[in-house]
C-alpha cells in the first residue's frame, strides 16, 4: 500500500506538477495543497458511508440508574451508528433505537415505559429514554472515524488514526480512489478542467463501495421463510 506521500506524487505525475517532497513543510505552498487536498480526500470518503473498512463493534457497559453516557469514554473513534445493530448482549435483546427527537419527546412524557432500551445520540453522547433498571452491556455497530494508520507505529493493535499526521500514513481506503480524489481536486484548485477527472472518481467510489455490501438478495414482499421466493427480490449491490 502506498502511503500519503507516494500518492500525492502520483497524481503530481498525472498533473503533469511538481511533486510534494514533504507534506508537512509549512514553508512551501505546493506542499500545503497537496496536504489540503488529501486530508479533504479522505475526509469525504470517511463521511461517504458505511465502509466495511470503518465497521467496528463497540461495547457500552450500563450503569444502574444512569441515563447519559459520552461515547468519546469508551469508543474514542466513533464517527457514527450502524443503526439496528444495538443489542444487549447478556440477554440478547434488541435495543430499540435510535429514535426521533419526537419519538423521544411523546415516549418519554406521555407513554408508559416498555421492557428494552431506547436511546437518541445527543451532543457525543448516548441518552437513553429510561434509566437501565440494572448493570447491562449493551453491544453495537458503528462507523469508524478513522481515516489512516501509522505503519512504523509499535503498537499494530491501535495503529489506526482520525487524522493524517505524517507522509508515511497510509490510507485505509484504497489508494487509486484516493489518487483519484486528489487529481481532480488539485485541478479545481487550480482553476483547470476537472469534470472528467471528478466523474471518473464518483464512479470508482461507487464501485467500490457496491463491493463492500452484502449481496444477498432483499425479498421486499417476503413476510416468513416459506415467502422468500416471492414477491420484488433486489440485489443490494447491483443496485449501486
Amino acid at each position: 500500500m502506498a502511503n500519503i506521500l507516494e500518492i500525492c506524487q502520483d497524481a503530481a505525475s498525472l498533473a503533469a506538477t511538481q511533486k510534494p517532497q514533504n507534506l508537512f513543510n509549512g514553508s512551501s505552498q505546493q506542499e500545503a495543497v497537496f496536504l489540503s487536498i488529501v486530508r479533504s480526500v479522505l475526509d469525504s470518503l470517511r463521511r461517504y458511508g458505511n465502509w466495511q473498512e470503518l465497521t467496528k463493534e463497540g461495547e457500552l457497559k450500563l450503569r444502574e440508574g444512569q441515563r447519559v453516557y459520552y461515547i468519546r469514554d469508551f469508543c474514542p473513534d466513533f464517527f457514527c451508528l450502524i443503526n439496528n445493530t444495538v443489542y444487549v448482549k447478556d440477554r440478547a435483546e434488541k435495543v430499540v433505537g435510535a429514535i426521533t427527537p419526537e419519538q423521544y419527546m411523546r415516549e418519554r412524557y406521555f407513554n408508559a415505559s416498555e421492557i428494552g432500551l431506547k436511546f437518541k445520540i445527543q451532543n457525543g453522547r448516548f441518552v437513553l429514554l429510561q434509566a437501565p433498571p440494572a448493570e447491562m452491556k449493551i453491544v453495537f455497530c458503528y462507523r469508524s472515524g478513522n481515516i489512516c494508520y501509522d505503519p512504523e507505529s509499535e503498537f499494530w493493535e491501535n495503529n489506526e488514526k482520525t487524522e493524517v499526521s505524517k507522509n508515511t500514513d497510509i490510507p485505509l481506503f484504497d489508494e487509486y480512489l484516493v489518487k483519484l480524489g486528489v487529481l481532480w481536486r488539485w485541478y479545481k484548485r487550480n482553476g483547470m478542467p476537472y469534470e472528467e477527472e471528478f466523474n471518473e472518481y464518483e464512479l470508482e467510489v461507487k464501485k467500490a463501495f457496491a463491493a463492500g455490501l452484502a449481496v444477498k438478495d432483499v425479498n421486499l414482499a417476503a413476510g416468513s421463510e416459506a415467502d422468500e421466493l416471492k414477491g420484488v427480490i433486489v440485489n443490494a449491490a447491483a443496485q449501486c
